[in-house]
């Protein structure tokens, strides 16, 4: 049977400054220093523009959209201007709505700035990182509050540093083989419903609920908590998704794969995640088969696939026999 691939997806079109703001004051040290009253606007891009051409009067492709982050370049041309020559700049760029403007090194801000900004509304933020400290720290965080998110009915897993996702029918096995794995020293990111984050473009990452991290459902021993029976390192926060392994209750005359040399795939927030299928029947060990799946996707990933290098010996092998 399919996956049902998710249909909820949790689209982040805008982050209100005030989110920003109070998510990230500890780790980019952040200072409200004025317009506190436009804590509410919304940041609709996850970069930031460095406005060194606004500055100077060129808005042409001005980014209005984006966290304005004033340097020591931007600083230092404005104190050099006069004082009414700042006060018009400093309106043509407020006056496009900007969500808030950072200013980077702790630079003091002049009081026409801070003027201005309370008159516009618009948050001024200081913070003591350099620009282009601020810049990657900003950019990243801002990349997990803008990431699609949805929800998978399954077990996340890391294998060997692998992050599987056991899928499949209520009932069919799946927390008592998460169970045995884990017990044989792997570790429990998400039990049953695993939260799904797609990272840019580069990688999909799943977590569990705060509320439910760490515990687990198995049926007949009611819920158990992993990391007081396994220790905490059988427990992980967040893990990237490599391998989905879909198990489906065997019955007779269904197809199997023998070669896995069919490569299958699933759609994850527009992703493609590589696909197993495991039919599941009395007296199979899906704790091994699941071991070795994941160990065998670690191969494919480091470029060495054992069915094709296999297939290519036989070919070879029955060309010189003939």
């Amino acid at each position: 049977m399919p996956i049902k691939t998710p249909q909820s997806t949790k689209f982040i079109e805008s982050v209100p400054v005030r989110e920003f703001y109070e998510s990230f004051a500890e780790p980019l040290k952040l200072e409200l220093v004025a317009g506190k009253a436009g804590l509410d606007k919304t940041i609709r891009e996850r970069s930031l523009n460095r406005p060194a051409l606004a500055v100077t009067g060129f808005f042409k492709f001005f980014a209005s959209k984006r966290i304005q982050l004033f340097g020591a370049g931007e600083m230092a041309y404005l104190r050099d201007l006069a004082d009414e020559d700042e006060a018009r700049v400093l309106r043509e760029i407020l006056k496009r709505n900007v969500p808030c403007i950072v200013i980077s090194r702790n630079l003091a801000p002049s009081k026409s700035l801070r003027e201005l900004c309370e008159e516009y509304r618009t948050p001024l933020i200081r913070s003591p990182l350099k620009s282009k400290t601020f810049t990657t720290e900003a950019t990243l965080l801002l990349e997990e509050k803008f990431a699609p998110r949805t929800h998978i009915h399954g077990t996340l897993l890391d294998i060997r540093g692998i992050g599987t996702l056991i899928c499949g029918e209520s009932g069919v096995g799946k927390s008592e083989c998460a169970l045995a794995l884990i017990e044989r020293g792997h570790s429990l990111v998400a039990d049953d419903l695993t939260y799904v984050k797609r990272l840019s473009d580069r990688e999909l990452t799943g977590t569990s609920s705060e509320l439910s991290r760490g515990y687990m459902e198995c049926r007949g021993l009611g819920i158990i908590n992993i990391a007081d029976l396994f220790g905490v390192r059988s427990v992980r926060i967040e893990k990237r998704i490599d391998l989905v392994i879909n198990f489906v209750t065997w019955t007779v005359g269904m197809h199997e794969e023998r070669t896995g040399l069919e490569e299958n795939h699933i759609e994850i927030l527009g992703m493609r995640i590589a696909l197993m299928e495991i039919p599941v029947r009395p007296g199979r060990d899906m704790a091994r088969l699941v071991e070795v799946a994941a160990m065998v996707q670690a191969l494919k990933k480091m470029g060495h696939d054992s069915a094709a290098e296999f297939n290519e010996r036989l070919i070879a092998h029955m060309s010189g026999k003939s």
